[in-house]
């Protein structure tokens, strides 16, 4: 069976630092496109990083401050996040095999559309 595990969520501070990762099970990854998104309490789900075909992308939020990259040996994909803004908070979501297009914004009915696989979520809280 097919899994993605999120990790590395938690509380911290405006400006401070966190590390995501992703492990996938059940088969590789190493060439199909990885991305992160999140979602926070009523909201869509959005877009905010990917690699695919060896390039990142990254939503405007976040660029400058958050770099995507990926362990094909580990079968592991990584989310850094420096400088941490409380509108950084909420769950953050792992997502393999990414469709043409997924740097949008999603409801849930529509995610089936932009990956073929998505984890479970890590929460992130950003406090003031």
């Amino acid at each position: 069976q097919v899994r993605l595990v999120e990790s590395g969520g938690g509380l911290v501070q405006t400006g401070d630092s966190l590390k995501l990762s992703c492990v996938a099970s059940g088969r590789t990854f190493s060439r199909v496109g990885m991305g992160w998104f999140r979602q926070a309490p009523g909201t869509k789900r959005e877009f905010v990083a990917a690699m695919t075909g060896g390039s990142a992308v990254y939503s405007d939020p976040v660029k400058g401050r958050f770099t995507i990259s990926r362990d094909d040996h580990k079968n592991t994909v990584y989310l850094q996040m420096n400088s941490l803004k409380p509108e950084d908070t909420a769950v953050y979501y792992c997502a393999a095999d990414l469709s043409t297009h997924y740097t949008g914004t999603y409801s849930t009915d529509d995610l089936w559309q932009v990956a073929g696989y998505w984890g479970q979520g890590t929460q992130v809280t950003v406090s003031s």
